[in-house]
Parts: structure tokens; C-alpha cells; sequence
């Protein structure tokens, strides 16, 4: 594994602010659990006994305040000029490695189709290539049109690897070369 800078833990850009998580952003993080598509693995939805709870997410936020591996960070997002939650972005391990993670976000239904992810993930590649890392990866669903768009926005490509998955849907590993500065 290679040397690298820590992912900043926050990150503002012109509408957005990417900042470490706090204790009361855990009901609006299980809010994007109750929203997800009900074609995503029943592990990252809210199961028929109500878990995770909202204090179930509390403990996750305190024991782990960046929600990701030493060095990268999934970082709530909120508007700028409202403080308003809207999502998560950032890199994690996920299916990727350390060296060369996986960019991951999620929005509010509320929030979609104002350019915000394409904003927070362009904010989040371009700290990462701060970190010095060279690669990313990001893992994307099939069926997921509205994320592959952003992703091209960020000149991420296919890569040619699939994971097969008939129940939920194959996963398509799209990545991008990082510029180095």
C-alpha cells in the first residue's frame, strides 16, 4: 500500500459543503436508506424490523465520524446557503482497495437533478488527486442511469469488469486515471 495524504474533511464548493458527519445528521442518513430503490441488496436498506434504526446510525456516525477507512471519508453534504442535508460523498474501500478507492454517493430524492453530485464528486476527485492517489474506482449498478451520467461528467469510463448479480442487477466497475499535479 501506498503513501498517501488524508482525504480533507471537509470540502466547499460553490453551493455545497462536505464536512465531517455529526450525531444529528443520523436521521436524515437513514432517510436515504428508506429512499433507496428497492432493487438494492436488502443489506443497504431498511429491513422489514425497522434496521438500522436512527440510533443504530447514531452509533455508526459516532464510532466512525468519516464512515470510511483511515486516510478517505464519506462526508455529508449540506447547501451552503442553508445548512440543508442533502447526501453523502466521498471515497471508501468499498469494492476497491486503499490505494485506488471507490468514489460513493448518495442523494435526497429532493435534491436530484440540480447538478449536486456531479459538484460534490467533482470536489471529491480533485481532493483526491491531492492525496496522491493515481487511480479511482466507482461501482455502479446497471440500472442506475442518473449515476452513470454524473460519472461521465467526471470522465470516468467502463473498465470492462462486471460484476454479475441477476437478482439486484450487475454492477458495472467504471473508473478514471487521476491527473497528477
Amino acid at each position: 500500500m501506498g503513501t498517501y495524504e488524508d482525504l480533507p474533511a471537509e470540502l466547499v464548493t460553490e453551493r455545497l459543503r462536505l464536512r465531517r458527519w455529526v450525531p444529528s445528521d443520523a436521521e436524515e442518513y437513514r432517510g436515504l436508506w428508506l429512499e433507496r430503490d428497492p432493487r438494492v441488496p436488502p443489506a443497504r436498506r431498511i429491513d422489514a424490523e425497522g434496521r438500522p434504526t436512527v440510533e443504530d446510525m447514531r452509533g455508526r456516525l459516532l464510532g466512525n465520524p468519516l464512515m470510511a477507512d483511515p486516510g478517505l471519508g464519506l462526508l455529508p453534504i449540506e447547501l451552503r446557503d442553508t445548512g440543508e442535508f442533502i447526501g453523502y460523498c466521498g471515497l471508501t474501500v468499498g469494492q476497491a482497495s486503499s490505494d485506488e478507492p471507490e468514489i460513493a454517493y448518495e442523494l435526497a430524492r429532493r435534491a436530484h437533478g440540480h447538478g449536486y453530485a456531479t459538484e460534490a464528486a467533482r470536489a471529491v476527485v480533485e481532493a483526491a488527486t491531492r492525496t496522491g492517489r493515481r487511480r479511482l474506482w466507482a461501482t455502479v449498478r446497471e440500472w442506475n442511469a442518473p449515476s452513470f451520467r454524473v460519472l461521465e461528467k467526471l470522465a470516468f469510463h467502463p473498465s470492462g469488469r462486471i460484476t454479475e448479480d441477476a437478482e439486484h442487477g450487475n454492477t458495472i466497475w467504471m473508473t478514471r486515471v487521476l491527473d497528477p499535479r
